[in-house]
């Protein structure tokens, strides 16, 4: 009796690591399927998919104005501005016109960020695809902001300076409200009383720090979406984009 169970037990552990070393061997051969062209096909698709639907949310009216994640909003330094503005009849319409026209602004020039992002991944190298593929869940993002960051910004920046050059009350601009707000700040702080108080000078450059905002705000949705594509099978819209990240799901 011992005898028989000492044999059912030996062969159901063969039985077993059998089982192990088949889905090993099915997972190197999954993996030797790969090619470099697959994973350059599935990399490069996958980056124009997930480019082009963040573009196209964020192109969209409301498509950063109504997204809190992105939403653009003035520097934190433009407080006093707001809430002197809001005491006025209607000035509280005015700060929401502004960041209105800002985000309006971001939403106009994201509708030209597609063809950027699309010829970016057309010279994508074997290298990059390989590092993209194996390296984190953001990977592909971090190549695409590497790559397009300087040639988005002069999208972008124009585009934004049109709108903060508007007039908001009479024929003040919110840059120049802006401008006259640090520059007054910026004289006092320097002053023997500021410097006593320990404050600092304020050196934002509203339409630079506005145009990172609405930069950021973009890749942020194509981190979203390259989360998708990796973790979400659905996601994967056509059979090269399963055969590429379907690998990394053996893992």
């Amino acid at each position: 009796m011992k005898t028989r169970l000492f044999i059912l037990g030996f062969t159901m552990l063969v039985f077993a690591g059998c089982a192990e070393l088949m889905t090993a061997l099915q997972t190197v051969a999954d993996s030797a399927t790969l090619t470099e062209a697959d994973v350059i096909s599935g990399l490069k698709e996958a980056l124009i998919v997930g480019a082009k639907n963040s573009s196209g949310t964020l192109s969209a009216e409301d498509g950063y104005y109504k997204d809190l994640a992105v939403k653009i909003l003035l520097p934190d330094e433009a407080k006093v501005i707001v809430d002197n503005i809001s005491k006025i009849p209607g000035g509280q319409k005015l700060v929401d016109d502004v960041i209105k026209n800002i985000n309006r602004a971001a939403e106009d020039a994201a509708k030209q960020a597609a063809p950027i992002f699309v010829n970016s991944v057309k010279q994508m190298s074997i290298a990059d695809a390989f590092n993209i593929l194996k390296g984190t869940d953001n990977a592909a993002t971090l190549y695409l902001r590497q790559t397009t960051y300087n040639e988005l910004y002069t999208l972008y920046k124009p585009k934004i300076e049109v709108s903060t050059q508007k007039d908001i009350i009479g024929t003040t601009s919110t840059k120049e409200s802006w401008e006259a707000l640090t520059g007054k700040w910026n004289t006092f702080a320097k002053s023997f009383a500021g410097q006593i108080a320990g404050f600092k000078t304020v050196n934002t450059d509203l339409d630079d720090f506005l145009t990172k905002k609405a930069l950021d705000g973009l890749f942020l949705k194509i981190e979203g979406e390259e989360l998708k594509i990796r973790k979400d099978v659905s996601a994967r819209v056509s059979p090269i984009l399963v055969k590429v990240f379907g690998s990394l799901d053996q893992k």
